[in-house]
């Protein structure tokens, strides 16, 4: 099977023997640049949990046809995790975008930390935004996610400590931290907020403001990690030891 097509308009009550439609730079991605054929099974989804799966019955550059054989969906993930995601240079932040997405990032958001290199300003903001989407968004069809992850506005430090206080859990990665993720924290939960700071490592301030607004600091590994993976691993332990506390809790 192919990498999973995005269809905006796919609708919640689509039925097996429907036609669904590429058009746009969907079609020409799958017609031209993975060069889809009459017959080939492919996957169509609206990035908000409803997919399909079926076979093309046409292909064109301006217009591939697909017969709907079976519905797919995709239930929201327990526990939800949003990443704080402190600004990388360009080339960085595609990078954390693509890995966070495909370990399973339910909520993305940019912030302007203070030793961040790059700075998006008023102009830069939207279109910064943008650029994390289409990531998102490609990313999550080649790794046949159903749910694409959400790309919040901007966020500043106050941003993040109003987050922090309304949010069931929040973890920040700290370089200078010695204490590990274990499962036991994880036992209940159901919403997750994960701070990642810059390539500079965040300030002393942030830390101190983090944890006053009832954040725990935690420590990823005896290594120090870039930004632009930081949350990808982040994520994957934190699922990790999810699962750990519910099997435990199931004995």
């Amino acid at each position: 099977m192919s990498d999973g097509f995005f269809v905006a308009e796919l609708a919640d009550d689509v039925r097996a023997g429907d036609v669904v439609t590429l058009v746009g730079r969907e079609a020409r991605h799958a017609a031209v640049v993975r060069r889809i054929r009459v017959g080939e099974v492919v996957t169509v989804t609206n990035g908000h949990g409803v997919g399909v799966s079926g076979a093309v019955a046409d292909a064109a550059p301006e217009r591939v046809g697909i017969v709907v054989e079976s519905l797919l969906s995709e239930p929201k993930a327990n526990p939800s995790i949003t990443v704080v995601q402190a600004l990388p240079k360009n080339d960085r932040a595609e990078l954390a975008v693509d890995l966070m997405t495909e370990v399973g990032v339910d909520r993305i958001v940019p912030w302007q930390a203070t030793r961040c290199v790059v700075r998006w300003t008023a102009e830069r903001c939207e279109v910064g935004r943008d650029k994390w989407e289409t990531v998102a968004r490609e990313s999550s069809k080649q790794a046949r996610r159903l749910r694409f992850p959400v790309i919040a506005p901007v966020a500043t430090t106050p941003d993040v400590i109003e987050a922090i206080r309304t949010t069931e859990l929040a973890l920040v990665m700290h370089e200078r931290e010695v204490m590990p993720l274990h499962a036991g924290v994880m036992r209940g939960v159901q919403d997750c907020l994960i701070v990642i700071g810059p390539e500079g490592g965040l300030t002393d301030e942030e830390v101190v403001l983090f944890r006053r607004a009832g954040a725990a600091t935690c420590s990823l590994g005896r290594t120090v990690l870039r930004t632009s993976t930081a949350g990808a691993v982040a994520i994957t332990q934190v699922r990790t030891l999810w699962s750990a506390a519910i099997r435990r809790d199931e004995r």
